[in-house]
């Protein structure tokens, strides 16, 4: 083979194997106040969550950075229950789905271009929030406004107003209204807001998949339905921001306008956003034992809620670049050529398995690494991937060019 080139793979660290996107949801805002569980795993319920603050004395879920058991262990057939919360199917999905997924705890920090923070934004391509119940401070706001400004994918998820579970006086729709207008980066930068109101419309009318096809009709499916259990709607300030888009509307809402809007999209920067109206929607009905919680997510319209919240983030993560990183790792294998034609030979491993990933980072090919170390991807598209090389104790990525 000519054009031989040794190319420095990356460490994928914390699981022993860890997809090119990352995902955090965040778990800092007291999303686990009263009968809310917004977290895709806890091993402990040990939080008290009050107007006060959050301590170590109650029974509230208390999230951990790294989910357990590993995703690493997740396949088509994992059930929602592997992790322990509400938002567990959801996080499960984004791992069949190639991504790597964490959680903010409660006592972490959201920041941007924080060096000695490891959980950073930079470090991330898609950021969730899921009803948050705490007020972002002024540098948190200014890092999230950054984080998407430079590429990163921001979902945020609101409630139905009078929705205040840990009684300080803020709720989800005021508190992201308060984000949007209240910041020192730039008024309603989305050209989103909040209705303070409580709906509960079951609706199939969708904005034309043209409007934005990854979200409408993407990798996991053409949802056609949503259902609001007690949530708020939202209007666009176009002016404010052009990009602003509704693509989910109450039935009898006009597709085109600003109004009466469950589900909307918009960017700034280089970066994506998405908004819902209702945190029943990703609601999986399982997490902790000691909240009521509600199956929204395959439960509701017809399981429609699920391909629309998985397509939402491969939708965010295919922002930027953000997020991607290549050091070098300890056991380095030579992968060649690249660009690749037909062949991509691997050199001097002992990796067992492979994956390649996209550029959004959905999964497109695996397998056992034959005992020649030749991969076929003759059959793919040209255009950048990712190749994942798997061992029992390490991890290793590469970009890889298939002409």
């Amino acid at each position: 083979m000519k054009g031989k080139f040794i190319l420095m793979l990356s460490v994928l660290v914390s699981l022993g194997w860890q997809a090119q996107v990352k995902v955090l949801f965040d778990a800092t805002k007291a999303e686990m106040a009263g009968n809310a569980d917004w977290v895709i795993d806890a091993d402990a319920h040990n939080l008290s969550v009050t107007s006060t603050g959050i301590t170590t004395n109650g029974t509230e879920s208390n999230p951990q950075r790294i989910p357990t058991p590993a995703q690493s262990g997740i396949t088509a057939a994992t059930s929602e229950t592997y992790w322990q919360g509400a938002l567990s199917n959801w996080g499960i999905d984004l791992v069949r789905q190639g991504y790597m997924v964490e959680t903010l705890p409660y006592n972490g920090n959201i920041t941007y271009g924080n060096s000695s923070n490891p959980q950073d934004l930079s470090n991330y391509k898609v950021f969730i929030v899921v009803e948050p119940n705490i007020r972002f401070s002024d540098s948190e706001k200014t890092a999230m406004l950054n984080f998407v400004a430079n590429g990163g994918g921001l979902f945020m998820v609101s409630d139905h107003t009078v929705s205040d579970r840990n009684n300080d006086g803020w709720d989800s729709p005021a508190i992201w209204n308060d984000f949007f207008t209240s910041n020192s980066v730039a008024n309603n930068p989305f050209g989103i807001s909040f209705n303070l109101n409580n709906v509960s419309p079951v609706s199939s009318n969708f904005a034309p998949v043209s409007f934005n096809p990854t979200i409408l009709a993407g990798p996991q499916g053409t949802p056609s339905q949503m259902k609001f259990s007690s949530g708020a709607t939202m209007t666009l300030n176009k002016s404010n921001n052009p990009s602003a888009q509704g693509l989910i509307f109450t039935t009898g809402s006009s597709t085109t306008g600003s109004t009466n809007v469950m589900f909307a999209t918009s960017t700034y920067g280089n970066g994506r956003i998405c908004a819902l109206g209702d945190s029943s929607v990703p609601d999986d009905g399982t997490g902790d034992p000691n909240d009521t919680l509600y199956n929204g997510y395959i439960g509701d319209a017809n399981g429609n809620h699920r391909p629309l919240l998985v397509n939402a983030v491969v939708w965010l993560a295919a922002s930027s670049s953000l997020g991607i990183h290549e050091p070098v790792t300890k056991q380095k294998a030579a992968v060649y050529p690249n660009p690749a034609k037909d062949y991509v030979y691997v050199e001097n491993t002992q990796f067992k398995t492979y994956k390649i990933l996209d550029e959004i980072g959905k999964t497109v090919g695996s397998g056992i690494l034959p005992d020649n170390g030749i991969i076929n991807v003759q059959n793919f598209p040209s255009g950048v991937y990712y190749l994942i090389l798997l061992s029992d104790k390490d991890s290793q990525s590469t970009k890889l060019i298939k002409k």
